[in-house]
C-alpha cells in the first residue's frame, strides 16, 4: 500500500496544527489593521475565490490524488494521469482569469461594489493561475504519497503571507496588501512544488500523448461529478457570507466572518483526516478491503467526535473571554453567532471524513444528493433569515446547514458499503462531555480574570476530559499507542505518562 494513512495523517494534522497556530498569531493583528469594514470586504473576496476555484479547479485536486494512488498496471501510468490533468487545469484556469480581468476592466467591479475592487479582482485574477498551479503539484504529491514532503509548503506559504501580507497591510496597503501576500506566497510555494515533484516523476514524459488505452472519459467522469460535489460543499463554506455582504454590509459580514473564524477552529483534525482518507481508502476500494474500511473509518468517526465536542466545549465556555482579548472589544458582537454556529459545526467535522471515503469510492451521485439537500437547505434558510435577523440568521441557517451533512452522510455511507459509526460508542461520548462539561463550566465560572481563564481552564479540560475517554474506554491504550509511536520521542514520553496516570 503506497501511503500508510496514519504517517499520512500526521503529517497533514502537522501541517494544519501549525498552520492554524500560525493563523491564531496573525488573524488579530489583520483584523486590528483592517477594521471591521475592510475586514468584511476581505472575508467577501475570500468567498468569491473559493466558490471560483471550486469551477477552475474542475476536480483535478481530488481526481490527482485518487488516481495516481490507484498504482494501475499501466506503463508511466502516473505521469500520463498528472499530464492529463495539467492540460485541463491550466486551460481552466487561464480562461477563467482572463473572466476576471475583463469584469473589472469593463467597470462591472466598481459598478457592483465599490472603486477599490478593481484592483483587488485583477488580483484574483492572477491568483487563480498561480493556485493552481500549486493545487497540481501538491496533489501529485499526495497521490504518491509524499505528505510528508507536500504538507510542509503549506506552513511556508502561510509564513510568506503572513510576513508580506501583514508587512503591506501595516503600511496602509489594506486588502490590496493582503492579497498580493496570497499572490507572492502561492507563487513562491508552487515553483517548490514543482521542484519536489521534479524528483519523483519524469516531467518530461506529462508532455506525451496520452495512450489509447488511457481512461480519459472514467477520469473526466469523476472529475466533472467531483466538480458538483466539491460546489454543493462549498456552497455551504459562502454562501452565508456571499448573501451577507449585501444585505447586511461591511461590518456585520466582518463580524461573522470572525465567528466562522474561530468555529473553523474545529476543523483542522477533520480537515486532515478528509485528505487523507480519499486518496488511502481509493486504494482499499481497490483492493475490495471493505471490513477495513468500516473497521478504520468507525474509529475514526469515534476519535473525531472525541475531539471535536471538546474543543466545542471550551469554545462554547470560554467565548465571553476568548473572543474579545482574540479580537478586540469591537468584536464582542461575535460571541452569539458563534455559539449558534458550534452545534451544526461538530456535526460537519463528523461529515466530512466520511464524504471523503465515499469519494475515494467513486460513489458520487449518492453523495451528490446528500450535500445537495444540505445545500439547499442551508440557501433556503440563509435567504429566509438573514434579511430579518443578520448575522444571527446567517448563523442559525448555517448551524442547521452544516448539522444536516452529518446525517445525510451517514445514510449516504451505509447506501455506498460501509458503517462509519459501528463503532461509535455515543452515549459513553455524551457521558463524558456532560461530565468534563460541568467540571470546565465549573472551573472557568470561579476564575475572574479573561486572561487566567484562558490560560487555565484549557489544560485542566483537557486532562479531565482526556481521562475520562480512557476510563470510559472511548479510546483504548493500544489506539493510543499506535499514535504515539509515530511522534517525536518528546512527545511520546509525555503522552505515554498521561495515559498511565489515567489508567
Amino acid at each position: 500500500m503506497r501511503t500508510n494513512v496514519l504517517r499520512g495523517f500526521i503529517s497533514i494534522l502537522g501541517a494544519k496544527v501549525t498552520v492554524l497556530l500560525i493563523g491564531l498569531l496573525t488573524t488579530p493583528i489583520l483584523v486590528r489593521l483592517l477594521g471591521s469594514a475592510q475586514y468584511g470586504d476581505y472575508a467577501f473576496l475570500l468567498s468569491v475565490l473559493g466558490v471560483t476555484m471550486v469551477l477552475a479547479n474542475a476536480g483535478i485536486f481530488d481526481g490527482m490524488r485518487k488516481y495516481i494512488a490507484e498504482e494501475r498496471d499501466h506503463p508511466n501510468w502516473t505521469e500520463y494521469v498528472f499530464g492529463f490533468y495539467l492540460r485541463i487545469a491550466f486551460g481552466l484556469a487561464i480562461f477563467v482569469s482572463i473572466i476576471y480581468a475583463v469584469f473589472s476592466w469593463a467597470g462591472f467591479s466598481k459598478q457592483l461594489f465599490s472603486p477599490e475592487f478593481t484592483v483587488y479582482f485583477y488580483l484574483l485574477s492572477s491568483l487563480i493561475i498561480i493556485r493552481q498551479t500549486y493545487s497540481l503539484a501538491r496533489g501529485g504529491l499526495m497521490g504518491l504519497g509524499f505528505e510528508n514532503q507536500s504538507e510542509p509548503l503549506n506552513i511556508l506559504r502561510k509564513v510568506i503571507f503572513a510576513l508580506i501580507g501583514l508587512s503591506l497591510t501595516y503600511f496602509g496597503h489594506g486588502v490590496v496588501g493582503i492579497l498580493t501576500g496570497h499572490v507572492i506566497a502561492s507563487l513562491t510555494v508552487s515553483f517548490l512544488a514543482f521542484r519536489i515533484l521534479s524528483n519523483r516523476i519524469n516531467l518530461r514524459k506529462i508532455f506525451d500523448k496520452t495512450p489509447p488505452d488511457f481512461p480519459k472519459q472514467e477520469l473526466l467522469s469523476f472529475n466533472g461529478l467531483s466538480v458538483i460535489l466539491i460546489l454543493l460543499t462549498s456552497s455551504l463554506y459562502h454562501i452565508d457570507i456571499l448573501l451577507l455582504r449585501p444585505l447586511a454590509g461591511s461590518e456585520a459580514t466582518g463580524y461573522y466572518r470572525a465567528a466562522l473564524t474561530i468555529a473553523e477552529f474545529l476543523w483542522f483534525v477533520p480537515n486532515a483526516l478528509q485528505m487523507v482518507l480519499l486518496h488511502s481508502t481509493s486504494e482499499l476500494w481497490a483492493k475490495g478491503r471493505t471490513d477495513r474500511i468500516t473497521m478504520m473509518v468507525s474509529q475514526i468517526t469515534r476519535h473525531n467526535l472525541s475531539l471535536v465536542i471538546l474543543l466545542a466545549i471550551g469554545l462554547a465556555v470560554l467565548a465571553d473571554d476568548f473572543v474579545p482579548f482574540y479580537f478586540g472589544s469591537e468584536f464582542e458582537p461575535v460571541v452569539l453567532p458563534l455559539l449558534l454556529l458550534l452545534p451544526g459545526v461538530i456535526g460537519f467535522s463528523l461529515a466530512r471524513p466520511i464524504f471523503a471515503v465515499g469519494q475515494g469510492k467513486g460513489e458520487l451521485p449518492i453523495l451528490i444528493v446528500a450535500t445537495g439537500t444540505a445545500a439547499l437547505v442551508n440557501l433556503c434558510l440563509n435567504i429566509l433569515l438573514i434579511p430579518r435577523y443578520e448575522m444571527v440568521g446567517a448563523a442559525i441557517a448555517t448551524s442547521i446547514g452544516y448539522g444536516s451533512m452529518m446525517i445525510l452522510h451517514i445514510y449516504a455511507a451505509r447506501q455506498i458499503g460501509y458503517n462509519p459509526i459501528a463503532d461509535l460508542r455515543f452515549w459513553r461520548i455524551t457521558t463524558v462531555a456532560m461530565i468534563a462539561g460541568v467540571v470546565i463550566f465549573g472551573v472557568s465560572s470561579v476564575i475572574d480574570s479573561s486572561l487566567l481563564s484562558l490560560l487555565i481552564v484549557p489544560p485542566i479540560g483537557f486532562m479531565v476530559y482526556a481521562t475520562l475517554m480512557i476510563k470510559f474506554e472511548i479510546i483504548h491504550k493500544s489506539e493510543v499507542n499506535k499514535i504515539i509511536q509515530q511522534l517525536p520521542n518528546s512527545i511520546e514520553k509525555y503522552i505515554t505518562t498521561l495515559v498511565e496516570i489515567a489508567r
